[in-house]
């Protein structure tokens, strides 16, 4: 059994992964972590300044974090001290964040981290490289929504889409939004929007005269992501110390 506690227990997402983890025949829910102490799924969710002190005791084999930036960010720290692999979804990250993160992963503990677990989404990750390559002279959109409460924009799902077409057809401006009198250059826009509870969707265009290419995922539950997440928590183990993302888990191309 692989023993696995769950950072951010008491959100959606963590709610929705401590349950499949509980009804799972080869992982074991032995905690969770939030700010509050609690229980789920008949295990007890401590406080997050405890942290070190549950890995000692509980000694998991995995940790999985889906909170917030800087929540993570010490959370990963904490884990690879400990000797615990690392599964995280979280998104919102700086560019620090991410040095500081890697830091204290490489050479101690393996790691996945990905900012959409959904193997729909990874597998449209790769769809939108390879149209890239070959519509380099389009215009190109990139369109997301999430529900209300979802902070950080555009989403890290939609900043991935943003890297590989960097990658695959050169640096462009990036247009959030737009208003008034414009015209058109080379630039991608990006458009986000907030409402309700849109789990997750994606969309990106490659616009011509006389068509349009359309790429999309649209996610309907939060098991789609939680699915994905313990995926990688089975793949992680045992592998060499060190940065992987969701393509490795998938053997994907690099995204």
């Amino acid at each position: 059994m692989i023993k696995v506690v769950v950072c951010g227990a008491s959100g959606r997402m963590g709610q929705t992964i401590g349950k499949m983890v509980k009804e799972s025949s080869d992982l074991e829910l032995v905690g969770g972590i939030d700010l509050k102490p609690s229980s789920f799924f008949g295990v007890d969710i401590v406080e997050s300044q405890k942290l070190e002190h549950f890995l000692t005791s509980k000694k998991p084999d995995v940790l999985i974090d889906f909170t917030i930036a800087h929540a993570a960010v010490e959370n990963v720290k904490t884990a690879a001290k400990n000797n615990v692999a690392i599964v995280v979804g979280t998104t919102g990250f700086t560019s620090e964040q991410r040095a500081d993160m890697a830091k204290a992963i490489e050479g101690h503990v393996p790691a996945v981290i990905s900012s959409n677990f959904s193997v729909g989404v990874n597998i449209f990750w790769q769809l939108v490289r390879d149209a890239a390559k070959l519509l380099k002279e389009y215009d190109i959109e990139v369109v997301e929504g999430h529900h209300r409460n979802k902070k950080d924009a555009p989403s890290g799902t939609a900043k991935t889409i943003l890297q590989i077409l960097d990658e695959e057809v050169g640096t462009r401006k990036k247009l959030y939004g737009r208003e008034g009198m414009l015209e058109r250059g080379n630039e991608i826009g990006v458009h986000v929007i907030r409402g309700g509870d849109i789990v997750g969707d994606h969309k990106v265009m490659f616009s011509k005269n006389f068509e349009t290419i359309e790429l999309s995922h649209r996610a309907y539950d939060r098991s789609v992501f939680a699915s994905g997440a313990l995926r990688a928590t089975r793949w992680v183990i045992g592998k060499k110390p060190g940065l992987y993302g969701m393509n490795d888990v998938l053997g994907l191309k690099r995204q």
